[in-house]
């Protein structure tokens, strides 16, 4: 392989020739061959966003000649188009606080630059990764901003529209089944009667209460730390630096983000990162229950609950024919479990920084930005493939409502609790429905039993 010696505080390092990234990126990869998972593309998008609102803000502030602020903006582009994404190579597992990899997007971006003024790669007096592309940063405010604009817009992008349709195809199964009666089921047992709809009216309430929870969290990822550089104190970044760079990342995203609200608390703490990772769990703790009632509710289909039918999407079983599972909400109660571990790591790294920085950054966002990829998928999946084509089996509920027994509930206003335990209990034994017994002991007259039982009046 041809390469390239670059140099920097620990010596020589030999880097491919064609390769845009430099000394700092192929140590990392010398370092850490750990497990090939690299950081996620949102990631290295949102640093090239920081990079771009350095530049510029660097130009008009003096700092940085134009002739090489363009050429960053121009290479940073070029980053964001994906024009480079096999250049990024450094992997989630790093050193600490992801200087790792804001040197990867670092050099690459200088490197490409360095071509577009018609240099060589590695020729860093033209355009110097940490002296021109890192101007006014240090990875602790850049890397740190990066997480947040790429969460920040993941949530936006994917993770709350999936839940909003999600919320509307339960709601329109919610009218559609808002007739079909059922026996309702408390501890696995007969209960009251309820309707169908009123079930789904639940799964579809509960995923408008997880998006109406996620917004509210989202909102506190917009406070960045950009020009707190290292700690907070802003060191290496001039004056009017702050407000600028934000002005900037706000033009390029289309967003509203601000300046910290303290540079020393945001820069170390990673409590907003947890809090948002814990929303987005409560996604999936409210999501996997639905997927277990819909596994529950489409058991059998001849031994087991029965009520709804889902859509037949693959075989089930490699040895019984014909068996057909619920395949997609088993999906998502793994894709549920992957994102409770995912806040676990969020969590267990929040809460080990220490002092003025936390260096568990990469393992943050990277789990972030893999919970909101797969939850998002799993719910379009679940909206699109599962219950948009779900339908009731009305010919066992027709047949279970009229025998439930719970139903003498409704008579306890009326004749106690006693008396209408002792008809339920018949009932079960004697298979005989709670209206008959009633009719056979006279408890009451017909007419008056006839719309107490009446299943449309009870729910």
């Amino acid at each position: 392989m041809a390469s390239r010696t670059e140099h920097d505080v620990l010596g020589d390092v030999k880097v491919d020739s064609g390769a845009y990234y430099g000394s700092e990126t192929q140590r990392s990869i010398n370092n850490f061959q750990i497990s090939g998972t690299r950081m996620p593309n949102e990631l290295i998008y949102a640093l090239a966003k920081v990079k771009i609102a350095a530049a510029i803000t660097n130009v008009r502030l003096g700092k940085l000649d134009k002739k090489r602020g363009d050429a960053i903006v121009r290479a940073a582009n070029e980053v964001i188009s994906g024009k480079l994404d096999d250049q990024f190579v450094v992997g989630v597992f790093q050193a600490g606080a992801g200087t790792s990899t804001n040197m990867n997007v670092n050099e690459v971006i200088a490197n490409r630059a360095i071509e577009l003024l018609h240099g060589k790669k590695g020729d860093y007096k033209i355009v110097h990764p940490n002296d021109h592309v890192n101007m006014s940063q240090s990875t602790n405010d850049a890397f740190h901003s990066a997480i947040r604009i790429a969460t920040y817009i993941s949530i936006n992008d994917k993770l709350i529209p999936s839940i909003k349709g999600l919320n509307q195809a339960l709601s329109r199964k919610s009218s559609e089944f808002a007739k079909v009666l059922k026996v309702g089921r408390t501890h696995l047992q007969d209960a009251v009667p309820m309707s169908l709809g009123q079930e789904f009216s639940a799964f579809a309430t509960a995923m408008f209460v997880e998006m109406e929870r996620m917004e509210l969290a989202n909102k506190e990822l917009k406070y960045l730390p950009l020009g707190g550089t290292a700690i907070g104190t802003g060191i290496n970044a001039p004056k009017g630096y702050r407000q600028m760079c934000i002005k900037e990342i706000n033009r390029l995203t289309g967003c509203k983000f601000d300046n910290a609200k303290n540079f020393f608390y945001e820069i170390p703490d990673q409590t907003t990162e947890a809090f948002v990772s814990g929303a987005i769990r409560n996604v999936a703790v409210a999501l996997n229950k639905i997927a277990n009632d819909l596994r529950l509710l489409t058991s059998g289909p001849s031994t087991g609950f029965s009520d709804i039918i889902l859509p037949e999407i693959q075989p089930g079983s490699s040895i019984m024919p014909g068996k057909i599972n619920p395949s997609i909400p088993e999906m998502v109660n793994m894709v549920c479990f992957e994102v409770m571990g995912n806040d676990a790591a969020v969590s267990n790294s929040a809460q080990n920084g220490q002092l003025q920085l936390n260096v568990f950054t990469p393992l943050i966002v990277y789990k972030l930005l893999y919970s909101i990829e797969i939850l998002s998928n799993a719910i379009d999946t679940l909206s699109t493939r599962c219950i948009k084509g779900t339908r009731a089996n009305e010919k066992v509920l027709k047949g279970r409502i009229e025998h439930d027994m719970s139903i003498a509930t409704a008579l306890s206003p009326y004749i106690g609790y006693a008396k209408a335990a002792e008809i339920a209990r018949k009932s079960y034994l004697t298979g005989k429905t709670v209206r008959q017994i009633c009719l056979e002991e006279r408890v009451m007259d017909r007419e008056k039993l006839d719309r107490l039982l009446d299943p449309k009046n009870l729910i």
